[in-house]
């Protein structure tokens, strides 16, 4: 015999359910899977993080399909210069991409030489090695290594194909209320030097920080459900890695 009441108190169970997933989703914090190679080998492809929604604030791309509901940003913080962050690409305001934030409003930047240009001044780099191989997609680049050192003293590793493919850029000036990314596989990389397809990103756009990883996994050696490859596809050593 059907039982309404029943029915009715396990639908508003599930409605109340997904509105409080709405809201950690919306105000505290996302979860977001890595695609792609472009932040290689600070973030892997398989590796899934946590995104802190609160960090610069909310705007309309903090929400679930963008709604319009308001403009500008509400609590705003401003970003600090080498931070990971995930926002909207400019080009549809609907894609999500991952990169570092390089360059802040009104900040000049250049590449010259395969040297990166902040306001004139070289970054400061260390090589760390010269015999690494980074993944680009599906291929192999042989790269170099190095720890940059941003002005605000944040260090991070990035990495240069040994062909140093990008050598030379025009220069580009961070518009107001604008940011620049850039991928940490310099060579490998579609960011804000890309000014067709992603460009200066305005502050808007920001998702949120990515904070750690708690799950990462390698599909070429097998899916989640071949429990049998778990011990060389799930990477355990990322389990809840901090990201710099």
């Amino acid at each position: 015999m059907f039982n309404r009441n029943f029915f009715i108190e396990n639908i508003k169970t599930l409605f109340y359910a997904l509105i409080i997933a709405i809201i950690i989703r919306s105000l505290l914090l996302q979860p977001f899977y890595i695609p792609s190679s472009s932040m290689e080998p600070n973030l892997l492809v398989g590796d899934r993080l946590f995104v802190t929604k609160y960090s610069y604030g909310y705007s309309k791309h903090s929400f679930p399909f963008s709604p319009p509901i308001f403009k500008g940003r509400l609590f705003e913080n401003e970003p600090k210069r080498g931070d990971v962050i995930v926002f909207k690409t400019p080009a549809d305001n609907r894609t999500d991409y991952i990169k570092r934030l390089i360059g802040l409003p009104g900040d000049k930047i250049q590449f010259i030489d395969s040297n990166l240009y902040l306001n004139n001044s070289e970054i400061l780099k260390s090589r760390l090695s010269k015999k690494n191989k980074i993944y680009c997609g599906n291929n192999l680049l042989d790269v170099l290594t190095f720890e940059e050192l941003l002005p605000n003293k944040k260090k991070y590793i990035a990495v240069y194909s040994k062909n140093f493919t990008f050598k030379n850029s025009d220069l580009f000036q961070v518009p107001d209320n604008h940011y620049f990314f850039l991928g940490d596989n310099r060579d490998c990389s579609k960011d804000s030097r890309f000014l067709t397809s992603v460009g200066y990103v305005h502050k808007d756009n920001l998702v949120g920080k990515a904070q750690f990883i708690f799950f990462s996994s390698d599909k070429s050696i097998g899916s989640f459900f071949s429990f049998w490859k778990w011990n060389k596809s799930i990477r355990f050593n990322r389990f809840f890695k901090k990201i710099e």
